[in-house]
């Protein structure tokens, strides 16, 4: 019982110096990486709010209805088969 409050501050600790992603320059910290982690995933999520395509999505509501059911029932279609190793010859 005593062991588990230092053990749970030091975790909180490593896990804290993990979210660091600035560097020191010259004992001083950089103001240009600083809050990059931030910068990075608020970039991920606005990337295009607007995204056009070439050709209209095709989707359905049925489509959608017909997997929730196959979820339901246990018997979801299993993807095609790939590899990115296959050579051409």
């Amino acid at each position: 019982m005593n062991i588990d409050r230092p053990l749970l501050l030091l975790a909180a600790t490593v896990m804290l110096g993990g979210c660091a992603t600035y560097g020191t320059v010259e004992g001083k910290y950089d103001t240009e990486a600083f809050g990059e982690a931030n910068r990075q995933t608020y970039a991920a999520m606005i990337v295009n709010p607007e995204p056009v395509y070439d050709e209209e999505m095709e989707t359905s509501a049925e489509h959608a209805a017909d997997a929730a059911e196959r979820y339901r029932e246990d018997k979801v279609k299993q993807p095609d088969k790939t590899s990115s190793t296959d050579t051409p010859g």
